[in-house]
């Protein structure tokens, strides 16, 4: 598929999720359309969801796919690492990933965008693995930034 035709997709996406989330201000129904909205319209994706820090633990939230991990074993795997760096992280093979943290063992790929709080710190992440190999790339972190800054500006304004 070509760029321009990927970047568009998640304008489309974008949109239609500002229009859902537009009916209420519950950050949960936000986190549960934008993940549905996502993982359904991206082609190749295997799980997308976000996970969200809890007393100090990164724990599960709204989700698309199968069973996932509740708790993450803290600062390991891409997940704490876009936490831990402040910034997305795209993995082409997560085999390859020091401390990958394998909930689905069919993941071959992941990208993983922090979700920032009223104080521009890190609150969670949004979260998409595929199974297919270097499934992500930069259009997909636009896009996928887009989507996180879209919640966190209907949340905190900003």
């Amino acid at each position: 598929m070509k760029d321009e035709t990927r970047r568009a997709r998640y304008l489309r996406i974008r949109d239609q999720i500002a229009e859902l989330i537009a009916k209420t201000d519950d950050p949960v129904a936000h986190r549960a359309t934008a993940a549905a909205v996502l993982h359904h319209k991206l082609p190749g994706v295997s799980w997308t969801g976000f996970y969200m820090l809890k007393n100090g633990d990164l724990v599960v939230d709204a989700y698309q796919g199968p069973a996932a991990c509740l708790v993450l074993a803290r600062h390991t795997g891409v997940c704490w690492a876009g936490i831990d760096r402040g910034e997305t992280v795209v993995v082409p093979d997560v085999h390859a990933f020091p401390g990958h943290i394998p909930c689905d063992a069919g993941s071959r790929s992941e990208i993983v965008v922090p979700v920032r709080g009223a104080d521009g710190r890190p609150i969670g992440v949004l979260d998409l693995d595929s199974h297919e190999p270097d499934h992500f790339d930069d259009i997909d972190r636009e896009g996928c930034e887009s989507v996180v800054r879209l919640l966190e500006t209907r949340w905190f304004g900003r």
